[in-house]
């Protein structure tokens, strides 16, 4: 009987050492990759509190999860976006950023929708991931400096080809360019002139509002 409760006392007292050790070693590795639960928990808590509040312009949760995830993928860093709205494609993409150590630089023309935008990423825990700028785009986005990696355009479409044009440039190769609202139509013709591109591997992705996705691969 004494060896049996032997037995089971240093059983016991390894088994607790070992969950110790393990939830040293997972804190250990969330601070070393930049990973915080607790942002985490922030963000998703409010993105699934406010999920049926984001109408303005925003995309839909399909595309910002597919935005979040080129992002993490890719381990991008330094990110633009055109057109902010009120912030819905801002979080998913400064979310991936606060993972992968980036930051976002998003671009709204209206002041009421900027305003809105910057009180929705106080609230989601990601202003410090984030530059937000009220301006014209077509005035700032030729003026931005490179290099950036990723790119998500969701601003006026018939200028789609000027922003595409304006940040070629500065995208540096292996970099993405995300347009939203493209399909094979009705698109002001950016996806025939993306496609055609021989710098560039240009998908669709049709699950959401239709995003062409398109991979920088030369100069």
């Amino acid at each position: 009987m004494k060896t049996l409760k032997r037995f089971l006392f240093l059983f016991s007292t390894c088994f607790l050492l070992l969950a110790v050790y393990g939830t040293e070693k997972v804190n250990s590795q969330t601070k070393e990759t930049g990973n915080d639960t607790s942002l985490d928990k922030r963000v998703w808590d409010f993105l699934n509190s406010s999920q049926n509040s984001w109408h303005d312009m925003n995309v839909p949760e399909s595309d910002g999860q597919l935005l979040y995830d080129i992002i993490l993928k890719n381990n991008y860093k330094n990110a633009v976006e055109i057109g902010t709205s009120t912030g819905h494609s801002g979080i998913w993409i400064a979310w991936a950023l606060s993972k992968t150590g980036g930051k976002l630089i998003t671009i709204e023309i209206d002041e009421r929708r900027h305003k809105e935008a910057l009180a929705n990423f106080e609230k989601a825990g990601l202003s410090k991931y984030i530059d937000a700028r009220l301006a014209d785009a077509h005035q700032l986005v030729p003026a931005l400096k490179g290099p950036v990696d990723f790119v998500f355009s969701d601003a006026d479409k018939n200028w789609y080809i000027n922003y595409f044009k304006d940040m070629d440039p500065k995208l540096s190769v292996g970099g993405c360019f995300v347009t939203h609202n493209v399909g094979q139509r009705n698109n002001y013709g950016f996806y025939e002139y993306v496609s055609k591109l021989t710098t560039y591997k240009t998908t669709l992705d049709i699950k959401g509002a239709g995003v062409a996705i398109s991979y920088k691969t030369g100069n």
